[in-house]
């Protein structure tokens, strides 16, 4: 199964191996993505809404470039830092997913930016692509 990566302009350099996102029959699969910005500076510090409005927009731009849109997200996997963030993080989450929501899970742990309050990786059925 042939599979392509899918990296949106304006990407910056990963901090570790690793690209935005890979498509694979019709599946993309977005990397745990953080708050970062193009330097790879966390943005927003502190303020846990801001950082997943800034993660959201950035796994859509990785589902928009493979020909996707947000409405293909099946799956998310949430990692916060801390408990007391999790109603700002689902009250910008919600407006990302207004209708159907896709299933997710979301555990509390440290992330390797220490300044980041939110990671997401993403899987995203948008149909198969013709060769």
């Amino acid at each position: 199964m042939p599979k392509s990566v899918i990296i949106p302009p304006g990407t910056g350099t990963p901090i570790a191996p690793f690209v935005p996102g890979t498509l694979a029959d019709g599946v993309v699969y977005v990397s745990g993505t953080l708050p970062l910005d193009a330097n790879n500076n966390v943005v927003h510090v502190g303020d846990a809404a801001a950082q997943t409005r800034h993660v959201l927009e950035t796994i859509k731009k990785v589902i928009e470039t493979a020909g996707g849109t947000m409405d293909d997200v099946t799956f998310n996997s949430i990692f916060l830092t801390d408990w007391s963030n999790y109603a700002a993080i689902n009250q910008i989450y919600a407006e990302y997913f207004p209708g159907d929501k896709p299933a997710r899970f979301c555990i509390q742990c440290g992330l390797v930016k220490p300044d980041a309050l939110i990671e997401i990786a993403t899987v995203a059925h948008i149909g198969k692509q013709e060769a």
